[in-house]
């Protein structure tokens, strides 16, 4: 795998959103890769959450980090998790 770096705001993105950087760069190697805007890709993984998050109980947390792939590394710009 390329190197990984992570954006200032996606890592800010990780702890607002309930994701750890362990997860993302999980969802990367292991998840559905799909296009996203600007030539960047989004990565989508799901994991057993079967936990409270602010609140309500939730059995799956899906993590999705959106990365920039250039041809030495990968950037990770912003992260998005989906509770369901």
């Amino acid at each position: 795998m390329k190197t990984l770096h992570f954006a200032v705001h996606a890592r800010e993105q990780c702890e607002e959103r309930g994701a750890t950087q362990a997860e993302v760069k999980q969802a990367i190697e292991d998840g559905v890769r799909e296009p996203a805007k600007r030539g960047r890709f989004i990565y989508r993984l799901n994991f057993q959450y079967n936990a409270e998050w602010q609140g309500k109980f939730y059995a799956i947390k899906q993590v999705a980090p959106v990365v920039v792939e250039a041809q030495n590394e990968m950037i990770v710009v912003t992260v998005y998790t989906f509770y369901f």
